[in-house]
């Protein structure tokens, strides 16, 4: 057994155990060649290239002018509750009552309520590998941990009930699983949803569902798990298809037995979420602003459908087609067995930059890359043909 070295001297284990981004470090070099002159392609970070929709803007704006600088109350503003319930009611045919909604500081405040709830010291939740590398940090935060099971293109890198049965454990006390996941793209249809709750619930434990990506689906929209498991905890968030990452708002969706002590924890934790994202957030669900964010969702889809053949045809390998998110996860393995000195070098000689596969998990990680298509068209095509030829460079070192 391989004993961790200490943490530097007066700092918390917790916070030396949780590992950083890798990305990150390439990023920095991303932007330091961009100071230098260089023309980067940014393809490492998840982050739609959308500025956040002119309608929202505007209610911030008056939230703003109008003084509403202010506390709420720690589940957020009642009206953006009652906005998020009709969108449930118009886009899922859901009836979920308001009281079950939290509203968050992004969707890593939900993810914090729901570890800090269900999570005790020691034990753990099931985690497919690869996934969202936060999912397993936030959980060492609450001294519990993550179980990452090893998820491959077979299986839609997702967990199901038979990899449950495998590795559930003494210390087990539930599941975390994304619909569209983060690297992947990949989903659960309502049947396998059914079922992984029915394992779950066999066995006592919970389920937890990331559903930041809904809306971010192409040619169906995703079922939500509370459409067969009214007693799943649900994350999401407004960064991804409503395009407000830097506001940092999210929800979680709990039963109600939870509420109470989830609203404690968020009077704690945060006290409340930002008070001008909540009245901006208002705005999400007008139909003018929905139309916007379709118009995007279908530029996703046609930057999906260039990309994923256009990196199959150069050799990268793509198992499973992504049916939701922005990225592609690319097997690399014909060409590498270090993805991240591969990465770097996409970044230093074609100033291309992606994400290697370390920052999500272990499973075969040094022989994959995230590529995300959050560049327009244009900008994608220049990236293939810099790909191309880096491809070459790199056969020939």
């Amino acid at each position: 057994m391989t004993i961790p070295p200490p943490p530097p001297s007066g700092y918390s284990r917790r916070s030396h155990e949780i590992a950083p981004f890798h990305v990150m470090s390439l990023l920095a070099r991303a932007n330091a060649l961009e100071q230098a002159g260089a023309d980067v392609i940014h393809l490492e970070i998840g982050e739609p290239d959308f500025t956040t929709a002119a309608p929202i803007v505007q209610a911030g704006q008056a939230a703003l002018a109008a003084g509403h600088t202010r506390y709420t109350p720690a589940r957020g503003l009642p009206a953006l509750r009652q906005a998020i319930a009709g969108f449930y009611r118009e886009r899922y045919r859901l009836d979920i009552d308001p009281e079950r909604i939290l509203v968050t500081p992004g969707g890593s405040g939900a993810l914090l309520l729901a570890s800090s709830l269900l999570v005790d010291p020691g034990k753990h939740w099931l985690l497919a590998d690869p996934g969202y590398p936060c999912n397993r940090h936030f959980l060492r935060l609450v001294e519990g941990a993550a179980q990452l099971v090893p998820v491959d293109a077979d299986a839609g890198y997702q967990l199901t009930p038979d990899s449950v049965a495998r590795h559930w454990n003494g210390d087990s006390v539930g599941a975390l699983v994304a619909s569209p996941a983060n690297p992947t793209g990949t989903t659960l249809d309502a049947g396998q949803l059914a079922a992984l709750s029915a394992s779950l619930k066999a066995r006592g434990g919970h389920l937890v569902v990331d559903e930041i990506y809904h809306g971010l689906t192409y040619g169906f929209d995703a079922p939500s798990v509370l459409e067969v498991d009214d007693e799943a905890f649900v994350l999401n968030s407004f960064s991804k298809y409503f395009g407000m990452t830097g506001w940092r708002l999210g929800w979680l969706v709990a039963p109600p037995r939870a509420v109470p002590e989830l609203e404690k924890l968020a009077q704690n934790l945060y006290i409340s979420a930002s008070s001008i994202a909540q009245h901006a957030a208002l705005a999400c669900f007008e139909a003018d602003t929905l139309a916007i964010l379709e118009q995007r969702r279908e530029q996703f889809r046609q930057r999906r459908d260039y990309l994923l053949p256009a990196l199959r045809e150069l050799g990268l390998r793509i198992d499973v087609e992504p049916r939701g998110a922005f990225y592609l996860y690319c097997d690399v393995s014909a060409f590498t067995e270090d993805a991240q000195a591969f990465c770097a070098h996409f970044l230093e000689t074609e100033h291309v930059a992606f994400t290697p596969g370390l920052d999500f998990g272990q499973h075969r990680a040094h022989q994959h890359v995230r590529i995300a298509y959050t560049q327009d068209l244009p900008r994608l095509r220049e990236a293939v043909m810099r790909i191309a030829r880096g491809l070459e460079s790199w056969r020939q070192r």
